[in-house]
């Protein structure tokens, strides 16, 4: 038979007729009979056909064996799947979809239905009412409709087993759904489903961030933890057990049947009254549409929570001592589980040990809010941190400075913090050289050796700077180890060569005055060089013997003091010019007075 000729019999149409469950044989202009395994003759489906062709009612006899039947008889499963999912309410186009993706299912129904064909028991069980074959035709697919139904689970293993549960775990799950008095329909689990999926993975590629955030609240955690922690740690350990890690956390095909799994209440929530109040009090917080599935996806008990009795409360728990509400989105953004009743008992105790140690409340409250994985650090795992700066002099005020500018410090092991300090004492500095160093910058300690340190000492020397000068410049400008190499160092230095330096002549200037590193090309650099060299009519060459020159103001002391010299046509060098204080500038080119000449 032509395939147009199937294609002809598959768009059959009864008009106002009752749906018809069981199969209707029908001819072709070629007088082959075939059947037209169909649900509803008005809805033909050739998507679920499509998986299992149809066979021709000539080329089948009484003792086909059950291997050559398994295309056919799946597909005629699939169907009474398909119509048992309608009559509980499932759109045609979704039940066929869930017919599909439930192949454990399907077999497991066929598995049932053989088993009674084989021992004949169909006449003497529960299904001797309901089943009334109609003569001359297969019944298979009643019989896989009736079996269905039979089994009582209200079409709820077919569709979890299609958005990719395991057939043992939908059958639990389903257990749990059915026996709750909140389950109300199939359609409206559907729906639910439908939602929670959006909210959590909706714009699913995230660049592995989820994930990197997820290690880090995993490995930053010094404390005891109550439930919700502790099953959100489950959940992150199923995701980690499958190849890809945590890097598949965002991902809906990866970790959806495990959230519902961890999760199985989030089946059970009201979407209008409590999903959605959640969405709405997020963004009352500031937290934008596109990373609310990372606070959902790294601590999901979240969305139990009710915002009066549980998140408001908390809320006010951790906006006092400085922080302020409007911190709150972002801080619960970095450290999902700050509303974890574990995390608000160790904040208390946080609190506590910084207010012993004499650091301003408000230091404290700058340090959680920069970096809230602190509040998942034991106070003993703080005390050893502190210790240790304690030992270069920082404490008290000074400790306030140094975690408010690099909270971090204080999430690094002991021995991180002692590397650091062995490798600065191996380059020829003192520990009070050092400890002058940790008060002024104290990113440095925490730092990475080999990423960082490393090669922003080796940029140096590739410049020219030689190993004996490195100690001078990190005294006087520690802060060039924070400097990104190729959007500040090369930059600035490649700057200094296109105006006329040489490479040796830029070292020398660095080995002069480190600072120079850290200068902006377009707000300090480049109009200096250019009022040097147009305004003032020097050389560039005479920023090498001077490269203090850059330190100071353009507008309040270089073109003041070159005004008042050319004015009196008087020439100088650039130390003579800005290397005296005004006092010895007025004596020495004033008169005894600064002349400024008028704007």
């Amino acid at each position: 038979m032509s395939s147009h000729c199937l294609l002809s019999n598959l768009s059959f149409a009864v008009p106002n007729s009752k749906p018809q469950l069981f199969p209707i044989p029908f001819s072709c202009h070629c007088n082959t009979f075939f059947y037209c395994n169909l649900i509803r003759p008005e809805q033909v489906c050739h998507k679920l056909r499509s998986y299992a062709p149809l066979v021709p009612l000539a080329a089948r006899s009484s003792s086909s064996k059950r291997t050559e039947d398994t295309e056919e008889v799946i597909a005629e499963a699939r169907e009474a799947v398909s119509y048992y999912l309608q009559e509980l309410g499932v759109s045609h186009k979704e039940s066929i979809e869930v017919a599909l993706n439930s192949p454990n299912y399907v077999s497991m129904l066929i598995d049932s239905v053989r088993e009674l064909d084989e021992f004949s028991l169909w006449n003497s069980t529960d299904f001797e009412k309901a089943y009334d074959p109609v003569p001359a035709i297969p019944p298979f697919k009643s019989k896989v409709y009736l079996m269905a139904k039979q089994k009582g689970d209200k079409g709820m293993l077919p569709f979890l087993e299609s958005i990719g549960l395991t057939l043992s775990s939908a059958t639990h799950l389903a257990r749990y759904l059915s026996s709750n008095s909140l389950f109300q329909t199939l359609p409206t689990l559907i729906n639910k489903v439908k939602y929670v999926k959006k909210i959590f993975f909706a714009n699913s590629d995230d660049g592995g961030h989820i994930a990197r955030n997820a290690r880090q609240m995993m490995m930053h955690l010094s404390i005891s933890i109550d439930e919700d922690v502790q099953q959100t740690l489950s959940f992150f350990e199923k995701i980690q057990a499958r190849r890809g890690g945590l890097h598949l956390l965002g991902s809906q095909d990866a970790s959806f049947r495990h959230l519902i799994e961890s999760f199985p209440r989030l089946l059970l929530l009201p979407k209008e009254s409590h999903m959605k109040r959640l969405m709405v009090f997020l963004d009352d917080i500031g937290v934008v549409e596109g990373c609310k599935r990372q606070i959902l996806l790294l601590f999901p008990p979240i969305i139990f929570y009710d915002i009066e009795k549980d998140v408001r409360p908390r809320l006010q728990a951790i906006l006092k001592d400085g922080l302020e509400a409007k911190d709150f989105g972002q801080m619960l953004l970095k450290y999902p589980w700050i509303l974890s009743r574990s995390i608000l008992q160790n904040y208390e105790n946080i609190l506590i040990f910084f207010d012993d140690e004499k650091v301003p409340k408000i230091s404290v409250a700058q340090a959680i809010k920069s970096c809230p994985l602190l509040l998942g650090l034991s106070v003993n795992k703080l005390k050893l941190v502190v210790e240790q700066l304690r030992d270069f002099g920082i404490r008290n005020q000074k400790l306030g400075k140094v975690i408010a500018t690099s909270p971090q410090l204080l999430l690094q092991k002991p021995q991180e913090f002692h590397q650091i300090v062995c490798f600065l004492r191996d380059l020829g500095l003192d520990d009070d050289i050092i400890g002058r160093i940790l008060g002024r910058c104290p990113e440095i300690f925490a730092s990475s050796i080999g990423r960082t340190l490393k090669r922003k000492l080796n940029f140096l020397m590739g410049i020219g700077v030689s190993r004996s000068h490195l100690p001078r410049i990190i005294r006087k400008y520690p802060e060039f180890f924070v400097c990104d190499i190729h959007r500040a160092l090369r930059p600035r230095m490649m700057y200094l060569m296109h105006v006329g330096l040489s490479k040796r002549e830029v070292a020398l200037m660095v080995c002069r005055f480190s600072p120079l590193l850290g200068y902006s090309i377009d707000e300090v650099l480049k109009p200096k060089v250019e009022f040097l060299m147009n305004s003032m009519g020097k050389p560039i060459s005479d920023v090498v013997e001077y490269p203090r020159y850059f330190s100071y103001s353009l507008e309040k002391k270089i073109k003041p003091r070159y005004w008042v010299l050319n004015d009196r046509n008087l020439e100088c060098s650039l130390k003579s010019m800005l290397g005296k204080n005004d006092e010895e500038f007025a004596a020495e080119f004033g008169k005894g007075k600064m002349l400024v000449p008028p704007l």
